[in-house]
């Protein structure tokens, strides 16, 4: 099957790192995929085209916002592949009716702000795929999409050698209220007991200026005086090609997750980088949503209501952990290489 991706090109944010695994491993079994666009030099080992003509699909892979797509030749895409050829990966969720979890996090800011996307949707794609195993809505197909990379797993090193005690990869965005909560407080407790703490990622600094104007201001809170009195360093994000490898630094990682991501369900790229890294992953997600993508071992990673015990054990003595990492990376190589996904891909198109 020839299946080509259009997506927002970001290189420190978003879906790029999957699509060129998708690429690689569509090669290995004799499908092509590539990437709508020009080459760009900055993703050798990914293929481009801008002849949709020459594929059996079209997959619109849609994150955050929808502004991109006044950029690129949508029509001419329309126009060359029938809509039942054209599908949407929904991967932020905002196909679905409203969602506001506390007055906190949501998917929309109003009926008409969803209506739009739902529209764009339907316009783009015949069917509505979204990463998770449970959809909300029955419009809404699975399709987990992220995978599990295992030529990229990190080579154990003495846990000791590693200069930063935790690491946290991630751009602030909606953020600050689960680690206010939960992650904060535990570390306030035993602070003199870790090392130096990182952040990677954008926005730990400060709002970005332009977040009012598009009532988005909460996505950013963040308190620098907060993390500075919990001597918590902030370094910029780093390229999809680094991810790993900045995990790595760390002895233990720590990932978050969104509350609206949580609570459909959603599947990011984050559950698979963390477990490719040379780290002992702790994750801040409910351990029903853990266990189901990692197995039973994920029970052992998970933070929910133990992040202070957890967090010191994992420190100190980390060979209790390596079991449990150890399980996890066994079953996502069996159930979540990017093999399967292609696999998983294809059967889900030709449905």
């Amino acid at each position: 099957m020839r299946i080509l991706f259009v997506i927002d090109k970001r290189m420190n944010a978003g879906s790029i790192r999957a699509v060129a695994s998708y690429v690689s491993a569509a090669d290995r079994m004799g499908h092509t995929i590539a990437l709508y666009g020009s080459p760009d030099p900055s993703l050798p080992t990914v293929r481009f085209s801008t002849d949709p003509k020459q594929f059996d699909f079209v997959v619109f892979i849609l994150e955050s916002q929808l502004s991109w797509l006044s950029g690129l030749r949508v029509a001419r895409i329309l126009k060359a592949v029938p809509r039942e050829r054209r599908v949407v990966l929904d991967a932020d969720g905002l196909y679905n009716d409203l969602v506001s979890l506390g007055d906190y996090d949501r998917n929309h800011s109003s009926i008409a702000e969803r209506n739009r996307w739902r529209e764009a949707c339907e316009q783009l794609g015949s069917r509505i795929f979204q990463p998770t195993l449970t959809p909300l809505d029955p419009r809404i197909k699975p399709l987990l999409f992220y995978g599990y990379t295992p030529e990229e797993e990190a080579s154990a090193e003495d846990p000791r050698a590693k200069a930063i005690d935790v690491v946290h990869v991630s751009h602030n965005w909606w953020r600050w209220k689960e680690l206010e909560e939960h992650f904060f407080p535990a570390v306030a407790r035993v602070r003199e007991r870790i090392g130096e703490i990182c952040f990677l990622g954008l926005w730990w600094d400060g709002c970005p200026p332009w977040a009012a104007a598009l009532g988005l201001t909460e996505a950013f809170r963040v308190d620098p005086a907060r993390l500075k009195a919990l001597r918590i360093t902030v370094r910029p994000p780093v390229p999809f090609t680094q991810v790993v490898s900045a995990m790595s630094r760390g002895r233990v990682n720590i990932m978050t997750q969104r509350p609206l991501f949580q609570r459909l369900g959603i599947i990011t790229s984050k559950y698979f980088e963390i477990i490719c890294a040379d780290t002992i992953p702790l994750v801040l997600i409910g351990p029903q949503l853990s266990q189901a993508v990692y197995g039973p071992a994920g029970a052992e990673l998970t933070l929910n209501g133990q992040v202070e015990r957890r967090l010191l054990a994992a420190l100190e003595t980390p060979e209790q952990f390596r079991g449990a990492v150890r399980r996890v990376r066994e079953h996502l190589r069996t159930h979540h290489s990017y093999q399967t996904r292609v696999q998983q891909l294809v059967a889900a198109l030709e449905a």
